[in-house]
């Protein structure tokens, strides 16, 4: 559980590296761009691990959950 907290945490501080949307929170990315990306593939490693969290979560209203996990930790 403590693992699934960090990687949450990971998760909510953790910038798109590349391309159009470079350094916009992962959660923050707009739906139809992590779409695309579960149409076209994610890509490989840690990423697109996260970015199909981000797809998951979004697909089920969840993106709440990181934005007050951010807030929480930056206080």
């Amino acid at each position: 559980m403590q693992d699934q907290q960090e990687y949450l945490k990971k998760l909510a501080h953790t910038r798109m590296p590349f391309g159009k949307f470079k350094g916009t929170y992962l959660i923050d990315l707009p739906e139809h761009y992590i779409v695309w990306y579960n149409a076209k593939g994610f890509p490989k490693g840690q990423i697109g691990d996260m970015l199909r969290l981000v797809y998951e979560l979004k697909l089920n209203g969840l993106e709440y959950l990181i934005h007050k996990i951010r807030k929480d930790s930056n206080q």
